[in-house]
């Protein structure tokens, strides 16, 4: 699974780079989710989730308070959860997740998205198949072996775990995250440099450079949606 975190950690950094934009869809999806249960994350595991994640991205607290306060005030705001699937150029598979209040903009931009950069949208199902939903978690300052430790004693299932530069990840089922997180935080780790609910492909796809660019520049296109949340696809874009 090694190039599958590659693809985790170049999407951070890229979402990294534009700040606002990240805490924009941050602010929303804290929103969201604190409008569905309670805004409190010590009873809505779902926000505990979302909070932990916006911590790995450095959502500034500002954000996250006004969000939720936003959510306890009775905000008749409210969002439809869509996932669009479609293709780019030599079988690339694409997932995106989106938080609307506007079904008919939001797929009319995700088509122009594909269509304009050599991608097309396919039906509901035609690409998630080929993806896992997956926890995975990021640490640093242990090792694959102290952190395999740490999730015996916990009794918790993992998928795999492996070390690369000096970043220990462990992949687990999704409904491992918060089980994960406790045993991890019962061991004195509070901080990961990645904490999230991804969908990771089956098998990966290279592109030539041509192809690559193009691609790279669809999915910027995507991300740059403000209805947007989240993009998976399945090209090996370490190299």
């Amino acid at each position: 699974m090694g190039r599958k975190w590659n693809n985790i950690k170049d999407k951070k950094a890229a979402k990294d780079a534009n700040t606002s934009r990240i805490y924009a869809k941050f602010g929303r999806e804290i929103y969201v989710v604190a409008r569905q249960g309670e805004p409190d994350p010590d009873s809505n595991q779902a926000l505990k989730m979302v909070l932990e994640r916006a911590k790995t991205y450095n959502v500034p607290r500002a954000i996250i308070d006004r969000a939720i306060e936003k959510a306890k005030g009775g905000s008749d705001e409210s969002y439809d959860e869509l996932r669009y699937e479609g293709f780019g150029p030599n079988g690339s598979m694409v997932i995106v997740d989106a938080l609307t209040n506007n079904v008919n903009r939001t797929a009319s931009e995700v088509r122009a998205a594909f269509g304009k950069n050599g991608g097309n949208m396919g039906v509901s199902g035609s690409v998630a198949y080929m993806f896992d939903a997956t926890a995975v978690f990021g640490i640093e300052g242990k090792t694959e072996d102290e952190i395999l430790e740490i999730l015996m004693e916990a009794d918790v299932d993992a998928r795999d775990i492996l070390e690369e530069e000096d970043i220990v990840i462990v992949y687990a089922a999704p409904d491992q995250f918060h089980a994960l997180q406790e045993a991890f935080k019962n061991a004195g780790i509070t901080e990961f440099t990645v904490a999230e609910l991804t969908m990771l492909p089956q098998t990966e796809v290279t592109l030539t450079d041509d192809t690559k660019a193009q691609f790279e520049k669809m999915i910027d296109a995507l991300e740059d949606l403000e209805d947007v949340q989240q993009v998976y696809h399945n090209v090996d874009l370490s190299e």
